[in-house]
């Protein structure tokens, strides 16, 4: 049941950051769903292994390679999934990544109040 609320609370994350002026564009409710499961799997699987490999920068920078770690893995899910697209390339992906986090934490906290 968690995992099916997380879903839906990127879908709905995606949608919202659809809205806001730094280029992420998402096609409907549908790709914004498809987009978040592509996204699920591409942190489970992907993004492990960027980390591992990324540790001698992630400790050179002080940790903020990890905002670059996962503008990767935003792209690749706009990449992945068609109706989902970056308008501004990296940038897109970097502030949109961004903003999913911040937008997953307050829906999350949201939801854990509402139940």
């Amino acid at each position: 049941m968690e995992l099916l609320i997380s879903w839906l609370i990127t879908a709905i994350s995606l949608l919202i950051i659809a809205q806001l002026p730094i280029g992420v564009e998402v096609d409907d409710f549908g790709k914004a769903l498809v987009s978040a499961i592509v996204f699920g799997i591409l942190n489970a699987l992907v993004k492990p292994i960027l980390l591992f490999f990324s540790i001698p920068l992630t400790i050179l920078t002080l940790g903020f390679f990890l905002l670059v770690v996962n503008a990767i893995i935003f792209g690749l899910a706009a990449a992945l999934v068609s109706g989902f697209r970056l308008r501004y390339g990296f940038w897109s992906a970097l502030f949109g990544s961004i903003c999913l986090s911040f937008i997953n934490g307050i829906l999350s906290q949201v939801v854990a109040s509402a139940t």
